[in-house]
């Protein structure tokens, strides 16, 4: 993602770094621990590859996460959150309550599609 040159606001830097539409939420399924990068997109429907790599791509560079090359045929890489990646949990906790206070979507419902909570 291409960064600009803002006014110096903390708040616009960090919309810069999280704020597009499935930034958080790839934050939110390595919350519980590393996926590979088809767990992450099998999750994240209707993601493409490309978005999603190029999303895991900028969190690395941004040293929100780490990425693990295990080698192998086929690949096998894992991402996980970094500790500056852990600062952004409470953040997710934040927005779970907004949209449930909001009454955008209940865990509930996402419970029953995907067999866990959000």
């Amino acid at each position: 993602m291409r960064r600009r040159d803002l006014d110096g606001c903390p708040i616009a830097g960090a919309l810069q770094m999280i704020g597009d539409r499935w930034t958080m939420l790839i934050i939110r399924d390595l919350a519980t621990g590393p996926k590979r990068t088809m767990e992450l997109h099998s999750n994240l429907e209707p993601i493409s590859s490309r978005s999603l790599v190029g999303r895991l791509r900028d969190l690395v560079k941004d040293r929100l996460l780490e990425r693990t090359d295990f080698g192998g045929n086929p690949p096998h890489i894992e991402y996980a959150l970094t500790e500056r990646g852990q600062v952004l949990v409470p953040l997710l906790e934040a927005l779970r309550a907004v949209g449930q206070s909001l009454e955008c979507n209940e865990c509930e419902d996402r419970r029953k599609r995907r067999g866990r909570y959000c």
